[in-house]
């Protein structure tokens, strides 16, 4: 959410952030935008990330899409985000859903495979690379339309924590970068898949 805000205050910067949103009151990125100015809402628990196929989730879900509808939201960026959306959400946004992974998808991607746990799978397949994936939010977790990757080697005795510390600022940037893409018009909205959509991630 930062490197986004940030972005967005550069000279001639083609969009802006109108709101940023959490279930969680003591969510950093709240506090961050709070002290940028930036307006924000805390709205109705969703499903965990590691439980995304429970019943709970739907009226909640339903407050999400108005807050976002009456705040214009054109394009939803789920960032640190380890909640998911299965109903009113993805159809009131349905291909303007971005989320970050920090994987080469569709390497290491789907239930459990977050944080810590991404970057274990990686080191643990002896992978000579891995990277970051900006994709299309969809039903199936992580497996919406690859929009934009980047890659970064796994160096001679790196663990979980340096390769999460590496990965990060390539992560923000070619987030930030996707969403001034989509903004300046090089990317339609909504989006449904990439003409030349990349090959399958690598690695190993």
């Amino acid at each position: 959410m930062t490197a986004l805000a940030e972005r967005s205050r550069r000279p001639g910067a083609p969009f802006q952030l109108v709101l940023v949103a959490s279930d969680r009151p003591q969510a950093g990125a709240l506090e961050r935008a709070r002290s940028l100015g930036l307006p924000v809402a805390l709205l109705p628990p969703l499903p965990r990330l590691k439980d995304p196929e429970g019943p709970e989730g739907l009226e909640a879900e339903s407050a999400w899409a108005t807050a976002l509808r009456d705040r214009g939201v054109e394009l939803l960026v789920l960032a640190g985000f380890l909640k998911v959306f299965r109903g009113p959400v993805l159809r009131e946004f349905r291909g303007r859903i971005l989320n970050t992974h920090p994987a080469l998808l569709p390497r290491y991607g789907g239930p459990g495979m977050f944080g810590r746990h991404v970057h274990e799978a990686v080191l643990r397949a002896g992978d000579r690379e891995t990277g970051a994936t900006v994709h299309l939010v969809t039903e199936s977790l992580d497996a919406g339309p690859v929009i934009a990757q980047a890659r970064i080697p796994v160096l001679p005795g790196d663990d979980p924590a340096s390769l999460s510390e590496r990965l990060r600022a390539v992560e923000h940037e070619l987030l930030s970068q996707v969403v001034e893409d989509f903004a300046r018009g090089r990317l339609p909205l909504p989006f449904s898949s990439p003409p030349d959509a990349p090959s399958p991630a690598g690695g190993g």
